[in-house]
């Protein structure tokens, strides 16, 4: 698929560049932004992209009963929020109209100057609305699927791998690589093996304790990234329920340990906004501190003697948390005196669990940027977010992020984020940021054209391979 708009990903800033979309304008308040699409667009089945899939776009994603989970990035829309929670039904009276085939405008609640990246972000791409009525949740089947991206999908075999074919009605820059094939590995350590023997020429995740003889290799590509590491407490659960114990638990964690136990290059983190975007700071945040950690377990009621606490660390199955989770389970015993059981659980049931009633109190989770601005990382934890899993709600937190997404002083912007995050992290604490990432991946030496960048996206049309 492609979108309106593109990241760049050769520019340093990955700036949004024309896609579908071959220009745009914004009205002089910052609350109306009209798009001008580009009429030499067809889809793989010869059909000609208009205005009129984009406006089919927002109507699905903002659709209550598609309950889509990045959501949130369009609330940002006019009566985006109303028709999503359904206080209004005809939509209408959402902010997205279209002009013409080939015209499409949006209206904000509030000037939001990165506009353009949200919409280079694919949860506004375009979909095929007649598809989807035709054939179900078997839409995205190969012999269903409808695309206009550089590649077609042609074989899905479920949980082994996708094969895609170039796209001969593309666009944009023919894909130099005529076919794709994608495999389905969980284990980061059989990926490697797969690497190493040649049968595969990219992979993203790389086993930690391999990083150190990885990096030596000319196929290593090491680069930083816009990823947040966290783990998140059960607010609306006991024993967590309790500001001063989840306080404690912020402050009795040394990150820089967990860093060093890794080994794999990332950084130690105590604001909620990553390394490498603008408005992070080093300042925000509860550093490691086992006196205070102490002080306020005991003036959280708790006796970690007298009392027991029994707290479940959850974690999905992979080695990198599993070795963050013993490290945090080692200084929570040493720190606070506390027993903690770790639960590691395979993805998919991870994941149900968090929707549902896990057995968890404290879990493990990350936030990949959607697009480079510190927004998509304040918005994730205001009240009702679709990925805010924690149970906490703050009204003045969510005034606040509201307020500076409006805000088009970058610097009053930062203050307002700052103020936000001392709520997030300090006065309330249901999340402890542990580290940002880094992308690493491994990339054969007979791919060119490949280009790291901070938000881990990857243009394979625009690679090929040496002769």
């Amino acid at each position: 698929m492609d979108g309106l708009v593109a990241f760049d990903l050769t520019s340093k800033d990955l700036s949004p560049k024309p896609a579908l979309a071959q220009s745009w304008e914004v009205s002089e308040d910052g609350l109306t932004w009209t798009f001008y699409l580009r009429k030499d667009v067809v889809w793989s089945d010869d059909a000609p992209f208009t205005s009129q899939h984009v406006l089919d776009a927002f109507h699905r994603i903002l659709n209550p009963e598609t309950a889509a989970l990045a959501v949130d990035n369009l609330f940002v829309i006019q009566n985006a929020v109303e028709f999503n929670s359904g206080k209004i039904k005809n939509f209408k009276h959402v902010g997205v109209s279209k002009l013409d085939d080939y015209k499409i405008q949006f209206r904000l609640k509030a000037p939001v100057a990165f506009f353009p990246l949200i919409m280079a972000h694919h949860t506004t791409f375009p979909i095929r609305l007649d598809i989807i009525k035709k054939y179900g949740d078997r839409w995205i089947e190969p012999e269903n699927i409808v695309t206009l991206g550089p590649y077609r999908l042609i074989h899905w075999h479920h949980d082994s791998r996708l094969i895609f074919k170039r796209n001969k009605t593309y666009w944009g820059v023919k894909p130099k690589v005529p076919y794709l094939i994608f495999y389905i590995v969980d284990r980061s350590s059989t990926q490697l093996r797969m690497f190493e023997r040649g049968k595969i020429d990219f992979i993203k995740d790389l086993p930690s304790s391999e990083i150190a003889r990885l990096s030596q290799t000319k196929e290593y590509n090491r680069s930083a990234a816009l990823r947040l590491y966290y783990y998140a407490f059960k607010t609306n659960k006991k024993p967590f329920d309790n500001v001063y114990l989840r306080q404690a638990l912020a402050y009795a964690i040394d990150r820089h340990e967990v860093v060093k136990v890794l080994g794999s290059g990332q950084e130690s983190l105590y604001s909620w906004i990553p390394h490498g975007l603008t408005g992070h700071s080093d300042t925000i945040g509860p550093r490691f501190d086992v006196v205070k950690a102490r002080e306020l377990f005991k003036s959280s009621g708790y006796d970690s003697q007298k009392d027991p606490i029994k707290i479940t660390l959850g974690f999905n199955s992979d080695e990198k948390h599993k070795r963050v989770a013993e490290n945090i389970q080692s200084q929570l015993k040493r720190n606070l005196g506390l027993k903690v059981e770790l639960l590691s659980e395979e993805w998919k049931t991870f994941l149900s669990g968090l929707r549902g009633t896990s057995a968890y109190s404290i879990f493990r989770l990350g936030w990949v940027a959607d697009y480079p601005d510190p927004h998509t990382f304040m918005a994730i934890m205001k009240s009702h977010a679709p990925n805010n899993r924690t149970g906490w709600r703050n009204s003045r937190y969510d005034k606040l992020v509201d307020r500076g997404v409006a805000e088009t002083d970058f610097k009053k912007r930062i203050q307002i984020y700052n103020q936000a995050q001392k709520i997030l992290l300090q006065d309330e604490a249901p999340v402890i940021p542990l580290f940002t990432e880094v992308n690493q991946v491994l990339v054969s030496q007979r791919i060119q054209g490949f280009h790291p960048n901070r938000l881990d996206l990857y243009h394979f049309h625009l690679m090929e391979i040496r002769k």
